[in-house]
């Protein structure tokens, strides 16, 4: 099939119409995208079902942000109605300008705030946040990195981690947590998780040296020790975590509230500490560079989990307890063994 073919094509998509529970997302036909000449079309295979999925659909955004983030997401009916940042799949088509891609090429790609990934295909900018993944690697496993991993690693990066530092991560078994924790101890850090009991051994098996037991004690009861806490629950604001942050250290700001998004902005250095809440963007090359890490056993994939497409709002309703380990996915291509 060429580029210029007019034929209009439908494909399965999970569609929500209506800001809700998981009962407003059902799966639909809709018109199949069509690359633009710098785009390529990717047949998905899996995708994740991730907490900012639970938080466009039902409009569960941290304090502060309801009027901004109601503004980009729509007022009445949601401005991206198929869900899903991030993907796997195979590259079906590519446009008339794409020399980097080709049909077959096995790819991971984040479309971010753009979301429409839960659905069979999607276009992504060749130059954008696409990479191929190596052939050890499974698509299974590479849908793990791009959320998780590519959050993690720009804030790591940002931050500067080094040799020998103490880095704390608040949710230290979510998507992001769990990678933090791993690249945080690839990097050489002394890395401590703050976890529930029935995750701590998930934790330490990432390469924590010590895990907290929120449930149990307080990771700021220890004074000044760390000198990078990353905060992926959003309990831990500036005024509790810098009880815990050594002079010259940094509170990396994963998930905030307007309070801490302002604070930091104005005020990026406070007492001492950096508060970072703004990072780069997940490129082409750093999904590369984690992709190709993963199929070395640098870094493991964290999953909990996968559905069928048939099932995805079972997988909003399992990700909406809040309760869920690393990554869940959907799958949406036909073969599990890829």
């Amino acid at each position: 099939m060429t580029i210029n073919e007019t034929r209009t094509e439908t494909m399965r998509a999970a569609a929500f119409h209506r800001f809700g529970g998981p009962q407003e997302v059902a799966l639909e036909r809709v018109t199949r995208p069509v690359p633009a000449s710098h785009e390529v079309l990717v047949r998905v295979h899996y995708a994740s079902v991730s907490i900012a999925d639970h938080r466009v659909r039902a409009r569960d955004v941290p304090r502060g942000l309801k009027l901004p983030v109601t503004a980009a997401l729509g007022w009445r009916t949601p401005k991206h109605p198929v869900l899903g940042m991030d993907a796997s799949g195979v590259v079906e088509q590519v446009g008339a300008d794409v020399t980097d891609f080709a049909p077959g090429d096995r790819v991971v790609l984040l479309r971010g705030a753009r979301f429409g990934c839960h659905a069979e295909f999607v276009t992504v900018r060749a130059a954008g946040s696409i990479a191929r993944i190596p052939d050890e690697l499974s698509l299974q496993d590479a849908a793990t990195v791009p959320f998780g991993f590519g959050t993690a690693r720009t804030f790591l990066d940002t931050a500067g981690v080094a040799p020998g530092q103490k880095v704390l991560v608040n949710g230290a078994s979510g998507a992001v947590g769990s990678a933090a924790v791993q690249l945080a101890v690839r990097a050489g850090a002394i890395v401590t998780g703050v976890t529930s009991a029935r995750n701590a051994e998930i934790v330490r098996g990432l390469g924590a040296t010590d895990v907290v037991d929120y449930a149990r004690a307080d990771f700021t009861d220890a004074g000044p020790v760390y000198d990078i806490v990353v905060e992926c629950v959003g309990n831990a604001p500036y005024a509790r975590s810098r009880r815990a942050i050594v002079p010259g250290g940094a509170l990396l700001l994963v998930i905030t509230d307007l309070v801490g998004m302002t604070g930091a902005k104005l005020r990026p250095v406070r007492g001492g500490i950096r508060r970072i809440e703004s990072v780069g963007v997940i490129t082409g090359a750093m999904l590369g560079d984690l992709a190709a890490r993963m199929a070395a056993g640098e870094i493991q994939p964290v999953l909990d989990r996968v559905f069928e497409f048939d099932d995805i709002r079972a997988a909003h309703e399992y990700v909406d307890t809040g309760r869920k380990r690393g990554t869940v996915l959907v799958r949406i291509g036909q073969s599990p063994s890829v």
